[in-house]
């Protein structure tokens, strides 16, 4: 299964770290790695957000939870050359998650399996050593035939994959944000970008509540098209230097996602 990053001291500060980068998606705005995109804009500076600017980021959260359930691709750098990718979905009115993982390394894959979070935790049903999943169905549908024993369930911890999870189930809300709160928290526009063909801005997002004022930049980034649109949103690590990166693809109206199947299987 996914390995944790060995311990070297940075645990505590990255456990404060992430619970007041949580607090910045529960409190502030949203937006959504693995598309290529180039920069189009033609402004060489960031700056704050203008009013319509912050009225699209402050809509983005509830869109995504319109959109629900939305298909996901989350990609986290480990740290020692190992990197984790999960492609699944997440359903935003239950906020749960599904997907299957695939962690590679230098030598290359390492192992892979099916994953399920909510915003307590995550479970992990690794396949067995050197098999390929057993079915072309859907992740919801593995899920349900996996046995209670089969799961190894955890809480969050503090590492990239666990924080990106935690962030990604979060992301949707039921209501929209105050754009006015978003721009005096610290939003800033700082470029114009194209995936898949498309445009969006790309922000900064608003610092923490009761974050001081330092003119330091949120540690999250979105991506946000010309209707409030969610695509991308990455967060930087403490001590690593590639970002956990999310894409969200679009709604998946057929997914029907299973509640923590180690408590229910």
């Amino acid at each position: 299964m996914p390995r944790k990053t060995k311990a070297d001291g940075r645990g505590p500060r990255r456990s404060h770290w992430l619970k007041a980068l949580i607090a910045i998606v529960v409190c502030g705005a949203a937006a959504g790695g693995v598309a290529v995109y180039r920069t189009v804009s033609d402004e060489a500076v960031e700056r704050p957000v203008t009013t319509d600017e912050a009225g699209r980021l402050a809509l983005s959260r509830l869109n995504l939870y319109q959109a629900s359930p939305v298909a996901v691709t989350l990609t986290a750098e480990e740290g020692g050359g190992v990197t984790i990718r999960v492609d699944g979905v997440v359903d935003y009115r239950n906020h749960r998650g599904v997907g299957r993982y695939r962690t590679t390394g230098a030598s290359g894959a390492l192992d892979h399996g099916l994953i399920v979070w909510d915003t307590g935790g995550l479970g992990l049903a690794p396949d067995q050593a050197g098999t390929a999943p057993a079915t072309d169905a859907p992740a919801w549908e593995q899920a349900e035939r996996i046995p209670r024993q089969g799961w190894s369930p955890r809480t969050y911890t503090a590492d990239p994959l666990d924080a990106g999870l935690n962030l990604l189930v979060q992301l949707g809300a039921d209501r929209p944000d105050n754009p006015l709160l978003l721009a005096q928290s610290g939003a800033r526009w700082l470029g114009r970008d194209r995936i898949d063909g498309k445009g969006y801005d790309r922000f900064a997002g608003p610092r923490a509540q009761g974050a001081a004022s330092d003119g330091a930049r949120s540690p999250l980034t979105y991506w946000v098209d010309g209707d409030g649109g969610l695509r991308r949103v990455t967060m930087r690590m403490p001590g690593l230097g590639t970002p956990t990166t999310v894409e969200l693809a679009g709604r998946q109206p057929d997914a029907k996602l299973p509640e923590a199947p180690w408590l229910t299987g």
